[in-house]
């Protein structure tokens, strides 16, 4: 009986020794026996500001700045011939990992569409490249239109992650980074195992590659507050030995699979659904109010009564991204768009519109750097 007594408690006290401070349990199983591949992301120089940009400003600009206004229908499209195609058992891996986002009924939605110059999204599966993708809005700054904006460099068919690993690009493609390097994490890594494991096979990456993915601390402007996730689907799994601290992941550290809850909640803070029919209307001459706090969003209607050139415009002081969609039988196809965060000026669009026609104008704010009030006039 004491024997059995002892063996319980030794069982309690390995339990609460794996247990994180939020009182979660860690990956407690045995590490992987299979090395993975992971995402290596593109670099993408920096966003930098002028020095009348206040740091609390900044960090608001680059938490907002890679995510898609809201309501935004991005099309993707496969490359169909030479190194970058692959057959249909690799699509509809991909498919289904599209599948997995839109299930949750946010304000995206996407569209496999058959011609490459309608696609914001460009998928290649060039073999031994890697997986990757730009992260958010960076998508449309790719110059060439044969270049890819997402790949996948293995078989996902064979893959034990399955569709885990499309969800994971496409994270990347609606705005978010890495989770494990999130700043608020606390890791401490083994770094030199660290470029050790992922210098060999079958990553094979280069110190700095290995760095830009793994050791490199997110700016704070990049993350939402403090929460670390470890399950999140923008995390790596971690072998043994990689982890020194918390301790409990120095046995390793594997995901639980699938989008975390945290996921969930922080892709419909971004992304809620949105109701297209609920918009106000812009009218020549009228001034809206933008009554919306940093990373909110409001949506109007235009509907022109002649055919002419129209300016769009903000007013007050705040950081913004304010976009136009033409409504072409029920799909917002876009027109134009401006971004005048970091700037002393207010974001403007100067365009033709159709009388008779239905265009939707979105306008994202990021920080309101005064106290004033905010609004938006067409003329």
């Amino acid at each position: 009986m004491q024997a059995q007594l002892r063996e319980l408690l030794d069982r309690i006290q390995r339990l609460e020794s794996r247990l994180d401070p939020s009182g979660k349990a860690a990956y407690t199983g045995p590490a992987p026996t299979e090395k993975l591949r992971h995402c290596s992301l593109p670099k993408v120089a920096p966003r930098t500001f002028g020095s009348d940009v206040s740091a609390h400003r900044a960090r608001l600009i680059q938490w907002v700045s890679k995510k898609w206004v809201n309501g935004t229908k991005l099309h993707y499209w496969f490359f169909d011939s030479g190194l970058n195609s692959a057959g249909d058992d690799q699509k509809d891996i991909v498919r289904e990992g599209f599948s997995v986002w839109e299930d949750l009924k946010i304000g995206i939605s996407f569209q496999e569409v058959k011609n490459m110059s309608e696609a914001e999204v460009r998928i290649g599966f060039l073999q031994g490249d890697g997986a990757w993708s730009y992260i958010g809005v960076d998508v449309i700054n790719i110059p060439g239109q044969g270049e890819r904006t997402m790949n996948f460099g293995w078989d996902l068919q064979t893959d034990p992650r399955g569709v885990d690993v499309p969800v994971h690009e496409i994270g990347h493609t609606l705005g978010w980074p890495h989770e494990h390097q999130n700043p608020f994490s606390g890791i401490v890594w083994n770094e030199q195992a660290v470029y050790d494991h992922f210098g060999a096979a079958p990553n094979g990456w280069d110190h700095d590659t290995t760095f830009h993915n793994i050791l490199e601390k997110l700016s704070t402007g990049e993350v939402m507050g403090t929460q670390w996730d470890p399950d999140s689907i923008m995390h790596y799994a971690f072998e043994a030995g990689l982890i020194d601290k918390p301790e409990q992941y120095r046995i390793g550290l594997t995901p639980a699979g699938g989008l975390s809850q945290h996921d969930i909640d922080e892709v419909k803070l971004f992304y809620p659904p949105i109701d297209e029919s609920a918009h106000a209307e812009l009218r020549p001459m009228r001034s809206e109010p933008l009554s919306i706090t940093p990373a909110e969003q409001k949506n109007f209607v235009i509907k022109p009564t002649a055919t002419r050139d129209y300016t769009i415009q903000t007013f007050g002081e705040s950081d913004a991204v304010m976009v136009l969609f033409e409504d072409q039988n029920g799909d917002l196809r876009y027109v134009d768009g401006d971004d005048d965060s970091g700037t002393p000026k207010n974001a403007q669009l100067k365009v033709r519109l159709a009388q008779g026609k239905r265009y939707v104008l979105r306008i994202r704010l990021m920080a309101k750097t005064t106290a004033g009030d905010l609004a938006v006039m067409i003329w």
